[in-house]
């Protein structure tokens, strides 16, 4: 929603409709009533938050694009996207969000976004920057959890 204000694209597309609001009411009730559950599922939770990830950077790009933003304001508005709705999470539970912890999280959002602004520059189809895009955030996001990468700290760079 902060991306569609940012860019004038008023009301946000999240706040038309039913629809929207109604699959996150529903999708809330549902993790309250099954969070012990859900704490089983954490690999395959991280699994879907990466895909999430990649699919909105890439999206949230693509639209600032469609609105004549330039290049560089496009890339952080489509990471901004991406990793807007887990900070808002990880804020209202009350928890340190992803995106301010060492974890490439935010690196790897923009790095999807970077291929679908790259894409026409390289005279690549809007497709395949997109699904490009996508599939690096996404790779990148998996091979950081999988093997521990990550960014570097304030008390590890002295």
């Amino acid at each position: 929603m902060l991306r569609d204000i940012l860019i004038g694209a008023v009301p946000p597309v999240a706040l038309v409709g039913w629809r929207h609001v109604t699959i996150s009411l529903l999708a809330g009730v549902v993790t309250f009533i099954w969070h012990p559950r859900m704490e089983r599922l954490h690999t395959p939770i991280l699994i879907f938050d990466a895909a999430g990830l990649g699919l909105f950077s890439v999206s949230g790009t693509q639209k600032a694009l469609a609105f004549g933003a330039n290049p560089l304001v496009a890339a952080l508005l489509g990471m901004l996207t991406g990793i807007g709705g887990g900070m808002l999470r990880d804020v209202l539970v009350g928890e340190i969000p992803t995106v301010l912890r060492k974890d490439l999280y935010a690196l790897a959002a923009l790095a999807g976004a970077g291929v679908v602004v790259a894409g026409p520059l390289l005279h690549l189809p809007p497709t395949a920057a997109t699904t490009g895009g996508a599939a690096l955030c996404f790779a990148i996001r998996l091979v950081a959890i999988r093997r521990g990468w990550a960014l570097p700290t304030a008390d590890r760079l002295r």
